[in-house]
């Protein structure tokens, strides 16, 4: 699974029996492909430590595309919390399956149906309740102004209903996998 952690948008994502570098790299091949990811591109992947991300075979590929690769830290358990929440989100999903899938086809169909919903229509926290697609296609900005006015609005009209300022929509401006320590932080 490929996740653009400035939308939220998953950009590719395949189910195989099994894992190797060979798949993975046929498979970033693919997504940078189809999302126009090309060499020379600012484009970093952050990774887990697993044995297809950190093979030859795919370094291979990342570096003929120009992707630069960044690995979670060991023991470091917030390292990849955008995938890890995506994951939590997915198997609390109402129509996760109760039972096993029946074979390899039936999981391919229903992760691809949960992208999608998860793409179009789940409006996400982190990036002020828009969807992922709103956000990557550059809709959001638009849309969260809108629903500051209408707070704002609101907020003129019934002023004693209001006990704190209304929310703020503005998008955030700033993704981090790693946020800085405070003792890494200079003070200007």
């Amino acid at each position: 699974m490929v996740m653009d952690v400035w939308s939220r948008r998953i950009l590719g994502v395949e189910v195989h029996d099994r894992e190797c570098g060979e798949l993975a790299k046929h498979f970033f091949d693919r997504v940078c492909r189809d999302e126009g990811i090309s060499s020379g591109s600012t484009t970093i992947l952050h990774a887990d430590n697993g044995a297809p991300m950190r093979s030859y075979t795919l370094a291979a590929k990342l570096a003929e595309l120009g992707i630069s690769l960044s690995f979670s830290r060991p023991r470091v358990s917030n390292d990849n919390a955008y995938v890890e929440s995506w994951f939590r989100t997915m198997k609390y999903h109402q129509s996760y399956p109760v039972r096993r899938f029946r074979d390899l086809l039936s999981v391919r169909a229903w992760v691809d149906g949960f992208v999608d919903w998860y793409n179009a229509e789940h409006r996400h926290s982190g990036i002020k309740y828009v969807t992922p697609n709103q956000r990557h296609y550059g809709e959001a900005d638009a849309i969260c102004r809108v629903r500051q006015q209408t707070y704002e609005q609101a907020r003129a009209q019934h002023p004693r209903r209001w006990a704190r300022p209304p929310r703020d929509w503005a998008q955030p401006t700033v993704v981090r996998v790693n946020h800085p320590r405070p003792q890494d932080t200079v003070a200007a």
